[in-house]
């Protein structure tokens, strides 16, 4: 009897996942394409004007002004290969907590990612600026520590509060420990007013590099978190049947869960860590690609990692240029565009209840 219903279960289990969708071809392409040409236009929008051929001549390795060539390798080029990473995972990073917490209204800062990397951020730049372990500055070290601390403290409250029976027990838990955090870092501003302009600085995101240093230090990171959460895309997909449905599939929801929201942490802590908090892609992205496509996460994942990235990289040549020669925060065009999407998302939820 036991063997029956083994057997059972696992052949039920690739046939409730059966007829998703996958990933359609012409999309993909017009996401690569997307990429392509908003990496193009990052590259070439800036203060010193490069054309196009000499951009060319730099990528092949040909005959280009040594001026043009340092600020293409030092400057521009790092920056936008910054701003795919960055813009890739927090779409992706948005996504995949969509898809655990059946909710299009959560971002990768949900469990309090933002809240922590702001608090640790700012610790760095008021008691202990200008400081580098092992040559990496201590700012974005800090961030990092401070976002996983967050997400972790969430987990092990919503844990101990409801056993992880349900999503809405880490929620609550993420709100209660971005409080937390968030109330110890308005202290320290108040204390430490000197440091003011660059904490808000650092909380409103930027892409500013001056070289490949950023770019190396979250590739890693970023490289696992979207390889896991890829490679759990399906199993997203059966989340959204629900927790009693999927376990009764025989599907491990709380180790399914748990291995998503390391990877997404993982991935969100590494860019926050050297973007800073960057508002509104992981909800705009994901939840632009359920309305135009479908809901698979088959579909949504590898789709917000490309658009994403595009929106990003896009947003940051808008920053360079609306107030040139000065610069805008990135944070502030996310969220002038993403304000009003969230709004009509949370419209849509209400009447899609109703």
């Amino acid at each position: 009897m036991t063997a029956t219903v083994t057997v059972s279960v696992v052949s039920e289990r690739p046939a409730a996942l059966a007829g998703m969708p996958r990933l359609p071809w012409p999309w993909a392409a017009a996401g690569l394409g997307a990429l392509v040409i908003c990496c193009a236009v990052g590259v070439l929008v800036g203060p010193v004007h490069i054309g196009v051929g000499a951009v060319v001549q730099a990528l092949i390795g040909g005959q280009v002004d040594p001026g043009q060539a340092n600020i293409l390798w030092s400057l521009r080029f790092p920056r936008v290969v910054l701003g795919v990473l960055v813009g890739g995972t927090l779409a992706v990073s948005g996504a995949a907590y969509q898809g655990v917490f059946r909710n299009p209204l959560a971002d990768p800062y949900l469990l309090g990612a933002a809240a922590g990397a702001n608090l640790g951020a700012t610790l760095a730049i008021a008691f202990a600026p200008g400081t580098s372990i092992l040559g990496v500055n201590i700012i974005p070290l800090a961030a990092f520590v401070g976002a996983g601390a967050a997400v972790a403290g969430a987990y092990a409250l919503g844990r101990s509060v409801t056993g992880l029976r349900s999503a809405t027990g880490l929620i609550l838990a993420g709100v209660a420990i971005a409080a937390f955090f968030n109330s110890i870092q308005s202290y320290v501003q108040q204390t430490q007013t000197a440091s003011i302009r660059q904490v808000y600085s650092w909380i409103l995101g930027r892409l500013v590099t001056a070289g490949w240093d950023d770019v190396l230090l979250i590739l890693p990171y970023v490289i696992l978190s979207a390889a896991a959460i890829f490679v759990h895309r399906r199993l997203l997909d059966a989340l959204t049947l629900g927790e009693d449905e999927v376990t009764s599939l025989g599907i491990p929801v709380r180790r399914v869960r748990l291995i998503v929201v390391v990877a997404a942490t993982l991935g969100t802590a590494a860019v926050v860590a050297v973007a800073g908090t960057i508002a509104f892609v992981g909800i705009i992205v994901p939840h632009a690609i359920r309305l135009l496509i479908g809901r698979s996460y088959r579909v949504v994942i590898p789709l917000s990692m490309l658009f994403g990235a595009a929106f990003l990289v896009l947003a940051d040549a808008g920053a360079r240029t609306v107030v040139a020669p000065a610069e805008l925060p990135i944070g502030v065009i996310t969220a002038f565009l993403g304000a009003p999407f969230f709004i009509a998302v949370m419209r849509s939820t209400r009447a899609a209840a109703l």
